[in-house]
């Protein structure tokens, strides 16, 4: 789907490429990561120097932001000259843990409400600003082997069902359904919504509860199953400067820009609500 000023698709799948990268990386990894693209550019000399304006923006995101926040970075990149906005997703709970080991970033975003304050609590973040919101949507393969046809099919021992680990909030929002609604037995519990997501698309999974954004994403790849059990758990997704920021006027023109109206419009568009 097209938005205002996205860049180039061979960009666009560059940016995607660095972003898988480091979508996994422990904290320690991150932080040699972070220092080598600090020190050096793959187009300057080891020896140059960058420059005033050749500034780097690490940004870590939940898995689930990964088609938004790509095309936001590209937006950043496109009004910052000589800025590179690093791009680092994984699930939430990961994401948090690097952060409070020490791994340098910019801003952080999470994909619930509980993960920020962990950080936030710890002194390693600042006040956040909620942003999007997403709610779960069961997704089946397009043929849906396992003929599931609601939420309760998902409690069928037969059925290949997958969901994501309590510890991320795409997981405890499954918890919060199950409380209400039945469980689910899972042959499988995933450290992201995106991993859910893929075991589906794969016909590894009969089903999968995922974020509907992801859904939408995945187009005809999968078929949602109306389940109106998962309509009242709302997941509100919040966004922070952390202390680390080497530039704390540029990490918050990020957050500016991300719950402003461009990234409104970027964020409904990807099917997110509001905060």
């Amino acid at each position: 789907m097209s938005r205002p000023r996205s860049a180039p698709p061979h960009r666009r799948s560059a940016r995607r490429a660095a972003a898988g990268t480091t979508a996994t990386l422990p904290a320690a990894a991150l932080l040699a990561l972070t220092l080598a693209g600090c020190a050096t550019s793959s187009d300057t000399p080891a020896t140059a120097t960058a420059g005033p304006a050749d500034r780097t923006l690490t940004v870590l995101a939940a898995a689930s932001l990964r088609d938004v926040f790509t095309e936001l970075g590209d937006e950043f990149e496109d009004t910052h000259p000589g800025v590179t906005v690093r791009l680092s997703f994984a699930g939430s709970n990961d994401l948090a843990d690097q952060v409070l080991a020490g791994a340098p970033a910019d801003v952080l975003a999470t994909a619930d409400e509980a993960t920020m304050a962990r950080v936030v609590d710890a002194g390693d973040a600042e006040q956040p600003t909620l942003f999007a919101s997403n709610a779960l949507v069961v997704v089946v393969p397009p043929d849906n082997p396992a003929g599931i046809t609601g939420w309760t099919d998902l409690a069928d021992p037969d059925a290949k069902v997958v969901i994501c680990a309590v510890a991320v909030p795409c997981g405890t929002a499954t918890a919060q359904v199950e409380a209400s609604a039945g469980e689910v037995h899972a042959v499988s519990e995933e450290a992201s919504v995106t991993d859910v997501l893929a075991k589906v698309t794969s016909g590894e999974a009969d089903a999968g509860v995922v974020y509907g954004t992801d859904a939408a994403l995945a187009g005809d790849d999968v078929r949602v199953v109306p389940t109106p059990e998962t309509a009242d758990v709302v997941n509100r997704y919040p966004i922070a400067l952390l202390p680390t920021a080497d530039d704390a006027a540029l990490a918050g023109e990020f957050v500016a820009l991300v719950t402003g109206t461009v990234g409104r419009e970027a964020l409904a568009a990807d099917g997110f609500g509001a905060p």
